[in-house]
């Protein structure tokens, strides 16, 4: 047998809640010290805010690495790419000054989310009966067409005629699909066909950007470098894991990471979960810690808990720590990253749940039975607040003592060491945890 591959650094970051958790700001930080960012699954759906200085990016598919020069970042086949999206992320990125030459790259094996997706997504949410809370931005019916095995890749466009008549046949089946459902008229068709003709026109300027993401990734951990491994949305939004139905239509947890980029398991080092330092959730579905409507508001404005893709209020709750040790198990966490500490400085209580009360008594692990979860009460262990102001931290030993050991019972029960803890949404308000 031959020697194996040198070995560079290979680190997945993942969300531990129901996403929003901050993984954006994480990734822009741990960026500055490796040389290729590389995203997973998930689709435009997501929403990365990162502020450099007193500049606010948000950023849905590129990978938020793209912010620091010089650094290689690609979409990996699990992604869903879409098209009209990209390009207008990548030229605003472009208008504001980022250097984008040759540092973008994109799997000849991700999917295409095409206008009709994103028709067929509203139809599907308005006409549910049990509604998903999706994002309308098409995920799910770009998801149903790649299992379906009537998706259109990146590799697809390589040939122009045949680009152009998976096109068409994607758009006749959604228009049946749409007239259907009772949602489609003239405007809408006549609208399609503008989107599916630009979808054309943008062929040249995808395949001058499409590589082999997983043999890329694997022959720069070859040379040494590091690499991280971002995902989007979070571990309870996991098509298997997580509340389903109200979920995502991809997986999200780290095991995903090896098959959404095209690297084998064995390439992974690490695994830095991202937590917020109390629970949010947007869309519908349980949320078993989630606060009455007065400390509800009370919290999104501490917090400006809006969503960065739609903009809807995220209903807000305390930490959940049967959810967080879940996730640190089926992520196989060898880290935690908590963020927005800061938002709990001037709260007298917080409260983290420890357990879930049911009718068959006391629940210390995360059930899959989602409708169950829905009147689950949750067990609240209530710690005193510090009440005083953390963003300046830069240390453990800056934080005030309440707060370190806020901290402490996190890492206690999530049974997953704490690497980083964030103070604020600014790059330097970041603590490191050795």
């Amino acid at each position: 047998m031959g020697q194996p591959a040198a070995g560079g650094q290979c680190t997945v970051v993942v969300g531990c809640q129901w996403g929003d958790e901050g993984k954006g700001k994480i990734v822009d930080v741990l960026a500055e010290g490796v040389n290729v960012v590389a995203r997973y699954q998930g689709g435009a759906n997501a929403g990365h805010t990162v502020h450099v200085g007193e500049v606010e990016f948000i950023l849905h598919q590129i990978p938020s690495g793209i912010l620091h020069s010089g650094k290689r970042c690609l979409l990996g086949n699990g992604v869903v790419l879409d098209l009209h999206q990209f390009v207008q992320e990548y030229d605003e990125l472009r208008r504001r000054g980022v250097d984008l030459e040759g540092r973008v790259g994109v799997s000849h094996r991700a999917h295409l989310l095409l206008p009709y997706h994103r028709l067929l997504d509203r139809a599907s949410e308005e006409g549910a009966e049990e509604k998903i809370g999706t994002t309308g931005r098409g995920i799910g019916p770009a998801y149903e067409d790649k299992a379906g095995r009537r998706g259109i890749r990146v590799a697809d466009a390589i040939d122009e005629e045949r680009f152009a008549e998976l096109l068409e046949r994607g758009a006749a089946r959604a228009r049946e699909k749409l007239q259907a459902m009772g949602g489609f008229d003239a405007e809408a068709d006549a609208a399609l066909d503008r989107a599916l003709e630009e979808s054309r026109d943008l062929r040249s300027r995808l395949l001058g950007l499409a590589v082999d993401v997983g043999l890329e990734v694997d022959l720069a951990l070859a040379r040494g470098e590091r690499v991280l491994l971002e995902g989007a949305q979070g571990t309870a939004l996991d098509l298997d894991h997580g509340t389903y139905p109200f979920v995502t239509s991809s997986n999200t947890t780290a095991a995903a990471a090896a098959t959404g980029i095209g690297v084998g398991p064995t390439r992974i080092d690490a695994v830095l979960g991202v937590v917020k330092a109390y629970t949010t959730r947007v869309g519908n579905g349980p949320l078993p810690t989630g606060f009455d409507p007065e400390m509800d508001e009370h919290m999104r404005r501490l917090g400006g808990e809006f969503g960065a893709t739609t903009g809807r209020p995220r209903r807000c709750g305390w930490f959940d720590a049967v959810l967080a040790r879940y996730a640190a198990r089926v992520n196989g966490l060898t880290g935690l990253a908590v963020t927005k500490l800061d938002v709990l400085d001037t709260l007298p209580e917080i409260s983290i749940c420890t357990g879930y009360r049911t009718p068959q008594g006391v629940a210390e692990e995360f059930p899959a039975d989602t409708w169950g979860l829905e009147s689950v009460e949750p067990i609240l262990e209530t710690h005193p607040g510090w009440e005083s102001p953390t963003h300046g931290a830069r240390s453990l030993d800056d934080l005030p003592p309440r707060a370190r050991s806020y901290l402490d019972r996190i890492q206690e029960l999530t049974r997953a060491p704490i690497r980083m803890v964030s103070v604020g949404s600014r790059r330097s308000q970041i603590i490191h945890v050795h």
